[in-house]
């Protein structure tokens, strides 16, 4: 077997998140993911949980040692505008995306969730 014949999947940052509701309200209701899953080890355990839209997926987890807040993940998107539109668009008092500027990885701008993770939207050149 080569490393060729070695397949890698795209990597899943998991970023750490400290009040539930806050997050799903920044990650579905502002920024447009679904929850797909959700799991706990037992009642009132940590939650560990995945969202996604379109080809983006991240887990977002309440346990003690998972992801480092104020983390840093970019997402490459297909129009820039017309996500910033959308997002700037919604009522959320907690944020609002700065208009995309140019970047090392195209035009793009940030938005930081409820526990200080960075999502870096940009749209390579």
């Amino acid at each position: 077997m080569t490393s060729e014949d070695i397949r890698l999947a795209p990597p899943i940052p998991v970023l750490r998140m400290f009040d539930t509701a806050k997050a799903y309200e920044f990650y579905c209701d502002y920024v447009g993911f679904t929850v797909d899953w959700e799991h706990r080890f037992g009642d009132d355990f940590p939650l560990y949980a995945q969202v996604s839209r379109s080809e983006a997926t991240l887990h977002l987890s309440e346990h003690h040692g998972d992801g480092t807040p104020g983390s840093v993940v970019w997402i490459a998107v297909g129009d820039i505008h017309a996500l910033h539109a959308e997002i700037a668009g919604k009522n959320y008092r907690y944020a609002k995306p700065g208009c995309p500027e140019d970047g090392p990885g195209g035009p793009g701008f940030d938005l930081t969730d409820p526990s200080g993770n960075v999502l870096r939207f940009a749209q390579p050149n």
